[in-house]
């Protein structure tokens, strides 16, 4: 009895432990259940861990758009985006793990980049190759493993009963770094890709061993030509600006937003270490490329007169200049160019500053034009008023207060309007402008106005500054005289460029305009059109008159020396010479300091205007030898319109070919053989003495060709009007020594 209650008791207790298991597994179960629901459903710690995977796996990238091109008026790419591929190298790929392998391709693939690069030797290359592997792709000791000895039955059953079938190897383990690694000198663009493609390693044949990283390079084909008005993307931006891939200055920057287009985005999947691949995603967008701009300069006219300008400069040991070419209708700058030295005293030039723009600056007798505006619209005088100039004596104008004034040379006692002006003279003007507004200083400022000088241009957020003209509450007894003949007043030079412009459009003030449209592709998005400053600056009867002045000063007055023998047109023109108080840099300095700006102005042809030129050129009188105007800047004028005059065609009547028979003057002499086949095609009569040898030949009105040949005796020939070739063979033939100048026919 007390046996079947032991039993008994056992039993309840497997049952009970049974059901404990049972019941943990039920547990177990539903905590498993729980959780395959709790992952299902959306929550939080799923949503996170997943985004974690995801982003591990997956990731998204930037597509740069490509920045539009800055183009010529002509369409001519000055600043355009090439894409060029620069080769990352996986030095620690799984391609690279067998080593002979390796060396055998790396072995070919070193000599085809020395033959393509040209910028090191195969064995160099190899090296380089060699060694970044050794870097990227160690071998370590991992665990040793028991392998059979042998793989063959027979062998493995010998081993068996040797019992020596099996053996310990020692197994290494590749530690990668799969870091991108640089081999090629530079990035390529995709004609040479194309040929590089086929070489061994770049061809794929070793598995995913490198990747291509897409770079959008800006390309300036003409170098620094033109850099300071182009602008330029450099590394030196804030971070602000490179997120908006603005540029450093110019177009670059101003037209930022119509150049850099909308970037891209796509998913990608990690591969290795700094490698992945394009997965399609709905999430991916494509890049929309930068509109182009088009400019309105004109290549070659900016290559004229960068090529006049520099030229000068070191010439005369300047420190900064700037030449602008202006079409007068339209008001289209052709060129713009801006040089300053990299160095003081370097005599080495680049465009350093955008001086036509920022050097707001005393103009000097360029302003004159001014003062003759006022004193014939305003003041109704003829250009036939005489005023004393006092033979070259330093003289005061304005009264016992007023400042002191010397023109440059003696041009005379009594001098009219006309003459004043082709002569430049300051005493003229500084008098005749105090005579005329005295009493009324406002009435001056006012004429001022009216032509626009108050106010800038457009280029505003190119950097330009206002003019500086003094409100009449703060004028003193030297600042009317002075302002006369182009002192006590500031502008930058494009300033003058504009008011000069207009007297040869007529009187119509159109502001200077460097970008004539924006473009994506052929469809014009946005366009620029000239616009107007002042409708008219003066009457009909007023520019007649000071037409007539500035012409005079190409014909009798300071620019006699570049355009009073111009027989083939007739140029309008002004020089200028300001003793400033600024130095290279625009730091104010004392008038002592003689450091000048000379100016030329100028427009042409001066009946029919279509081009208006000004150069300004600072220097210190201890530098050069001309600090004068004329000396200083004419030069760079007169080449560029040389320049455009002959380039031209429109100016040039064309060579309307003839139908009738063209014949030469005379007839060379030389081989006879020679001759008469020549003579044969022009010539009703050709007599001769011999068929064969060397003669001279004689042509009448007629055309009748006579060809006596040269004595074989001992006596000299004759060799007058033969060529020179034949002359020396004919001369040397006979032992005689001969020595030339010039060419063509003796």
């Amino acid at each position: 009895m007390a046996k079947k209650k032991q039993d008994t008791d056992v039993r309840a207790e497997l049952y009970l432990r049974a059901q404990i298991v049972y019941g943990v597994f039920i547990v177990v179960a539903l905590l498993v259940i729980a959780r395959l629901v709790w992952v299902m459903l959306p929550n939080t710690e799923t949503a996170y861990n997943a985004e974690r995977l995801e982003s591990r796996i997956f990731f998204s990238d930037t597509i740069i758009s490509r920045r539009g091109s800055i183009l010529a008026r002509d369409g001519e790419p000055l600043a355009t985006s090439i894409l060029r591929y620069r080769i990352d190298f996986d030095m620690g790929s799984e391609g690279f793990d067998d080593e002979d392998v390796f060396r055998e391709n790396v072995d070919s693939l070193s000599k085809l980049l020395s033959a393509f690069f040209r910028d090191r030797s195969a064995a160099d290359y190899r090296k380089r190759m060699m060694a970044e592997r050794d870097e990227h792709l160690k071998w370590v000791y991992s665990h040793d493993s028991i392998v059979k000895r042998s793989s063959d039955l027979l062998t493995w059953i010998v081993d068996n009963l040797r019992d020596d079938a099996y053996h310990i190897i020692k197994v290494d383990t590749a530690v990668r770094d799969h870091r991108p690694v640089q081999i090629l000198p530079r990035a390529v663009d995709f004609n040479e890709w194309q040929t590089l493609s086929k070489y061994p390693i770049l061809n794929g044949n070793m598995g995913v061993t490198f990747k291509k990283e897409i770079l959008d390079q800006r390309v300036y084909p003409y170098g620094e030509l033109g850099r300071r008005t182009l602008g330029a993307i450099t590394n030196n931006l804030s971070e602000a600006d490179r997120e908006k891939a603005r540029g450093q200055y110019g177009i670059e920057y101003i037209h930022a937003e119509d150049l850099r287009g909308t970037n891209g985005r796509s998913l990608r999947q990690r591969i290795a270490p700094g490698f992945s691949t394009t997965v399609h995603s709905d999430s991916s967008l494509v890049a929309s490329d930068g509109y182009d701009v088009v400019t309105t300069l004109d290549v070659e006219i900016q290559h004229a007169a960068d090529a006049a300008l520099r030229r000068q400069m070191i010439d005369q040991k300047a420190i900064w200049g700037t030449t602008m070419v202006m079409e007068v209708a339209t008001g289209d700058i052709l060129a713009m160019v801006n040089l300053g030295e990299t160095a003081e005293g370097s005599g080495v030039y680049y465009e350093k500053e955008n001086y036509a723009l920022s050097r707001r600056i005393e103009p000097g007798s360029t302003f004159k034009l001014v003062s003759l505006l006022a004193l014939v619209e305003d003041c109704g005088l003829p250009i036939t008023q005489e005023y004393q100039t006092y033979e070259g004596r330093r003289v005061q104008v304005g009264g016992a207060r007023g400042p002191m004034v010397q023109d440059d040379h003696n041009i005379g006692g009594m001098i009219d309007m006309k003459t004043a002006t082709a002569q430049s003279s300051n005493v003229y003007f500084a008098d005749a402008i105090y005579q005329n507004y005295k009493n009324d200083n406002k009435r001056y400022l006012d004429f001022l106005h009216h032509l626009a000088l108050d106010r800038s241009v457009g280029f505003d957020d190119w950097g330009e500054k206002r003019p500086l003209i003094l409100d009449v509450k703060n004028w003193n007894a030297h600042t009317l005289p002075n302002m006369g003949y182009g002192y006590a007043i500031e502008m930058p030079p494009i300033r003058i460029l504009t008011l000069y412009n207009a007297v040869a459009n007529g009187g119509r003030m159109v502001a200077p305009r460097l970008v004539r449209e924006v473009k994506n592709g052929d469809e014009v998005v946005k366009e620029y059109p000239t616009r107007v400053m002042v409708d008219q600056i003066c009457s009909e009867a007023t520019l007649a008159a000071v037409r007539e002045c500035l012409e005079e000063t190409a014909l009798t007055g300071t620019t006699k020396s570049f355009f009073r023998d111009t027989v083939a047109l007739r140029v309008a023109s002004k020089t200028g010479t300001a003793k400033v108080a600024q130095d290279g840099d625009g730091r104010g300095v004392p008038y002592t300091a003689n450091y000048y700006m000379g100016s030329v102005v100028a427009y042409f042809p001066a009946d029919n205007p279509k081009y208006t030129i000004l150069t300004s050129i600072l220097t210190n009188r201890s530098r050069g030898r001309n600090y004068y105007g004329a000396g200083l800047s004419g030069p760079v004028v007169r080449d560029l319109v040389n320049y455009i005059f002959y380039r031209d065609e429109e100016w040039h009547e064309p060579i309307t070919p003839s139908l009738s028979q063209q014949v030469p003057v005379e007839v060379k002499g030389g081989n006879i053989a020679q001759v008469r086949r020549v003579a044969d095609k022009f010539s009703p009569r050709i007599s001769f003495t011999d068929r064969e040898g060397w003669g001279v030949a004689r042509m009448d009105t007629l055309l009748n060709v006579d060809v006596k040949s040269i004595e074989r005796d001992g006596t000299m020939p004759n060799v007058v009007g033969m060529g020179l070739k034949d002359a020396l063979y004919i001369l040397e033939s006979r032992g005689l020594k001969v020595t030339f100048t010039g060419r063509g026919t003796v």
